[in-house]
């Protein structure tokens, strides 16, 4: 559990990390953006890296919860796939911020602790997708023709260009609209007709 401290530091990272990239985002500007001492932030966090860990894991707790939940509800296929696309686009609508975290490579590529908490995010998420798929093919809920995996990264890589191209042209577009647009393409495509 995060104390209060913790939380304003998480997120006022995630709107430095939005408004000045990974590379604004250091120590010193954090501390003048909360108005605390750059040793009054180490008190609550070791390192920047220990702060993305913990937005990361916040991350992954939301993904494990969406999967759990997925995993005992009895809805169709599409619809759970619906479902899951849905809350990921609201999440992203109400925190825009944290894209610049989930989506930015920069950030990983030199901390090796960072890349493989995000690719144990990308694993879990693509597992539940997968899991769906399957059960719903063999229901004949889904098509069968292509591979749970391809249809899988198929919806992955939609909600991923999705909203990278929403971050990138500064929110101008209605993002839940836009993903609503998708999923029914995805729909026809999953669909086993």
């Amino acid at each position: 559990m995060l104390s209060e401290r913790q939380e304003e530091i998480i997120e006022k990272s995630i709107c430095l990390i939005a408004e000045k990239g990974i590379q604004g985002f250091t120590i010193k500007n954090l501390s003048k953006a909360i108005g605390i001492s750059e040793p009054a932030i180490y008190r609550h966090f070791k390192s920047k890296t220990e702060i993305l860990l913990t937005i990361l894991d916040n991350f992954k707790q939301m993904a494990n919860m969406l999967s759990d939940m997925m995993m005992k509800n009895n809805m169709p296929a599409i619809e759970k796939i619906a479902f899951m696309f849905n809350r990921m686009v609201d999440m992203f609508t109400e925190t825009p911020a944290i894209v610049s975290v989930i989506f930015s490579e920069e950030i990983f590529k030199n901390e090796t602790v960072l890349k493989d908490k995000i690719v144990e995010i990308l694993n879990k998420n693509e597992e539940t997708i997968e899991q769906i798929l399957k059960t719903g093919q063999k229901n004949k809920e889904i098509r069968t023709d292509i591979s749970e995996e391809t249809l899988a990264l198929m919806v992955m890589g939609s909600l991923r260009l999705l909203v990278k191209r929403w971050d990138l042209n500064n929110y101008k577009s209605n993002l839940k609209s836009d993903g609503k647009n998708i999923i029914l393409g995805l729909q026809k495509i999953l669909n086993n007709n």
